[in-house]
C-alpha cells in the first residue's frame, strides 16, 4: 500500500517539488529545520500560530494532515530509535484511509502546480525522486506516475471534496515560486474552479509570504 502521508511529509520537508517559496515558508515556519522538537511548541505550535493549521483536515489553512505529515517527517529525520508511522500521525477525527486519500490529493496538488510552467522532464522527475528519502518502490512508482500524468486542471478540480479547497490552493502555492505568468494563470484557474474569491486567495498568499494573485 502506498503511504501517501509519508510521501507528503517528504515532499514538504525535503522541498522536493520546488526550491523557492516552499523552502522559504518551511524555513520560517519550522524555525530553520526539523528535529526532535517537531511537536508541541516546535512544529505543531509554529504551524498552529503561523498557518492556523491545528485540528482536523477542515480546521485550518493547511489542516491537521499536513501538520501530521511534517511531524512524521521531522521525527523520523531526527533519527528516532522508533520511527513514527503514518498510523500514529493520523489527525484526530480521521481514519487511516481518509487520511491517506486526502494526503494523495495534496500530493497531486503540489505536483500539478509544479507542472504549471511546463512539462516535468525525466531529469526533473529523477531529481524529485532522489530527494524523497526512504520510500518504497510502490511509493516511488506513485510519484513517478503523478509526475508523468498530463496536467488536467478541470479533472483535478472535480476530484477536490468540499471543505478542502483552501488546503489544496495553499499546497499548490507552496510548490511553486509564483514568479511566472503560467504559474499565476494556473493558480487563477484553480481558484476559480474551486469557487474561491480573490480576497481569500490574496489572504492565503499573504499568510504564506507569496506575491498577491489579484490586484
Amino acid at each position: 500500500m502506498v503511504d501517501a502521508i509519508k510521501i507528503l511529509g517528504s515532499l514538504m520537508g525535503n522541498n522536493a517539488v520546488s526550491s523557492g517559496l516552499g523552502a522559504q515558508v518551511l524555513k520560517s515556519v519550522l524555525g530553520g529545520g526539523l528535529g526532535a522538537g517537531a511537536s508541541g511548541s516546535g512544529l505543531g505550535g509554529l504551524l498552529g500560530s503561523v498557518l492556523g493549521s491545528r485540528g482536523s483536515s477542515g480546521g485550518g489553512l493547511l489542516g491537521g494532515l499536513a501538520e501530521a505529515a511534517l511531524k512524521q517527517f521531522g521525527q523520523n529525520q531526527a533519527g528516532s530509535p522508533a520511527p513514527v508511522t503514518s498510523e500514529q500521525c493520523v489527525p484526530e477525527g480521521m481514519n487511516q484511509q481518509q487520511a491517506n486519500d486526502e494526503a494523495s490529493l495534496l500530493i497531486r496538488a503540489m505536483i500539478n502546480a509544479a507542472k504549471a510552467d511546463g512539462r516535468v522532464d525525466r531529469e526533473e522527475t529523477e531529481n524529485v525522486l532522489q530527494r524523497l528519502g526512504d520510500i518504497s518502490q510502490d511509493e516511488i512508482d506513485f510519484v513517478r506516475q503523478e509526475l508523468a500524468r498530463p496536467l488536467d486542471v478541470e479533472d483535478f478540480i472535480r476530484s477536490v471534496p468540499r471543505g478542502m479547497e483552501q488546503q489544496v490552493y495553499a499546497m499548490s502555492l507552496l510548490a511553486i515560486d509564483l514568479d511566472t505568468n503560467p504559474e499565476a494563470k494556473y493558480l487563477h484557474q484553480l481558484a476559480q474552479g474551486l469557487g474561491m474569491s480573490p480576497q481569500v486567495c490574496n489572504q492565503i498568499n499573504q499568510q504564506l509570504g507569496a506575491p498577491q494573485l489579484y490586484s
